[in-house]
């Protein structure tokens, strides 16, 4: 598939690079794993193949050798320009067949984030274990550097006989309920009562935000004292909610360094970091804190979820396609047919 234009904010993406922290290499990969994950599953991809993490707007790529079944997800949308000039949307929550010469016209992420799996996966080259874009440490995922016009991005040829696509509801609704936080580990460089204040009052994204973090806006924090605004530098981890000597809170997202001298409030648990992908500048967040037994249960809620939504997936026929199985399962007695509103009449 050939980079026609590269387009804002797409890079490739996977489950990241685990294990490197400690070498001061971070985690990277996807902002909404549920997102992604449904991606690779309309395709038939393995949950941890590497996507298309879609931040802006403007890619359009070329298929060069196909055919290769691809898959959106997330409130975006798409145009498949055929080799014919014919142009037909590519929707999202369903799958599609790309052929040699199709154009793919992406559109723009509105809520800051979306998905493209290709059957097979993007198969840039791994490095240290990942395929997922990090630009600051110079891991692009292809060619140690952003897409540009003209690059070929490998992936995985789609050669099955079977033209049936696949497709489902959206897996989950982002919701409207507060992020929920595990207060800490220095939520003591605060009184209680700003601790409260930071649960209770309304905050709001500002346009500083990108892989590595988003600040946020609202009645500043402020410390026990002067020396609380800095802690001897410790891990932090996706998730974790800083808040710096202006007391305006910082929360680390995929890209966020291993290490860091800002007290931690409290952090996002996993359950909900996908949401914080969604959440554009301008977007009112609260936070609310449960325990670490709460935070268990609402990734086992999530995954729950998750599994039912799998066994929604169903087959079905892409307009313009003569279905043959079809055809001749329907045929009753030579030359008569029996007409199926889901082929159409085709008596």
């Amino acid at each position: 598939m050939e980079i026609t234009q590269p387009g804002f904010g797409t890079t490739v993406q996977d489950r990241g690079r685990h294990g490197h922290r400690h070498e001061g290499v971070p985690l990277a990969g996807w902002l909404d794993q549920p997102l992604a994950d449904a991606a690779n599953a309309l395709v038939g991809n393995p949950p941890g193949a590497a996507v298309l993490e879609l931040r802006g707007q403007g890619t359009v790529l070329t298929m060069r050798r196909g055919p290769v079944r691809v898959a959106l997800t997330g409130a975006i949308s798409a145009n498949i320009q055929r080799g014919n000039d014919s142009v037909q949307p590519l929707l999202p929550w369903q799958s599609a067949t790309l052929q040699n010469a199709d154009q793919l016209h992406l559109g723009l992420a509105r809520t800051g984030c979306a998905y493209l799996a290709l059957a097979g996966g993007c198969l840039v080259e791994p490095q240290l274990g990942s395929r997922a874009s990090y630009w600051r440490a110079g891991l692009h995922g292809l060619l140690g550097r952003p897409l540009q016009t003209g690059d070929l991005l490998p992936c995985g040829q789609w050669s099955t006989a079977d033209m049936l696509e696949r497709r489902a509801a959206p897996p989950y609704s982002t919701g409207s309920h507060a992020i929920r936080v595990v207060l800490g580990p220095q939520h003591d460089h605060f009184s209680p009562e700003v601790v409260q204040r930071f649960l209770t009052q309304p905050w709001q994204t500002s346009t500083a935000q990108d892989r590595m973090g988003m600040r946020l806006q609202g009645q500043a924090l402020t410390h026990c004292d002067a020396a609380a605004a800095d802690i001897v530098s410790d891990g932090t981890t996706p998730g974790a909610i800083q808040v710096p000597a202006n007391g305006l809170p910082i929360v680390l997202l995929a890209d966020s360094q291993t290490v860091g001298g800002y007290p931690k409030i409290a952090t996002v648990i996993r359950a909900d970091l996908p949401r914080l992908a969604h959440a554009v500048p301008g977007t009112t967040l609260h936070f609310e804190a449960v325990t670490l037994q709460q935070a268990g249960a609402a990734l086992r809620q999530q995954q729950t979820g998750w599994a039912s939504w799998l066994a929604t997936l169903e087959p079905f026929v892409p307009a313009g396609y003569l279905d043959d199985g079809a055809l001749y399962r329907d045929n009753l007695i030579s030359g008569v047919l029996r007409a199926d509103p889901l082929y159409g009449d085709m008596t």
